[in-house]
């Protein structure tokens, strides 16, 4: 990461979705693994939930967000394998409006450094809308390391150079 330290850092106010059917809040790792990290990064953790693997209630809990002007983005873990039940790339796509090819082109490079081919099954990605920026990290407590080292880590980092999502905050908006 190329942090300029003459640069001050701005955090984020982030909610975080555990989406699985399984989940509880004594076992959800890797929503731990994430809310921690978030933290101490320096960011606002302002909302954590579970939700279940369901289209309809993810977009309406992703919709709830993204029209609260306390959350700028929302990081969801889970749901986006293969099965039947997998189905948060589904309802980020009733919300979204520009897609974020890159996230997930990235994220899949750098699991595959610790997975291997396996990291073909994963629809990890992200969108934009309504200002709000919305990342979809598999449920795997190292896919969530590797997707918030590996990339938010930076991004959501007002200090990285050359550039930054968090800088783009403020435009994101227009039109």
């Amino acid at each position: 990461m190329a942090v300029d330290e003459s640069r001050t850092f701005k955090p984020i106010n982030i909610a975080l979705v555990t989406v699985s059917d399984t989940r509880t809040a004594e076992n959800d790792t890797s929503g731990d693994i994430l809310s921690q990290r978030i933290e101490s990064a320096g960011h606002n953790l302002v909302a954590r939930v579970i939700e279940v693997d369901d289209a309809d209630v993810l977009e309406a809990r992703f919709n709830a967000w993204i029209d609260d002007p306390q959350v700028d983005a929302i990081v969801s873990t889970g749901g986006t394998g293969l099965t039947g039940r997998d189905v948060t790339p589904e309802a980020l796509d009733r919300v979204k409006e520009k897609d974020i090819p890159g996230f997930g082109e990235l994220f899949r490079y750098l699991s595959f450094k610790t997975i291997g081919t396996s990291t073909v099954q994963s629809r990890a990605l992200a969108v934009v809308t309504r200002g709000t920026y919305l990342f979809a990290l598999p449920g795997s407590n190292g896919a969530v390391k590797d997707g918030w080292d590996g990339i938010l880590a930076e991004q959501l980092d007002s200090r990285n150079r050359p550039c930054n999502f968090v800088e783009l905050m403020p435009r994101l908006k227009e039109v």
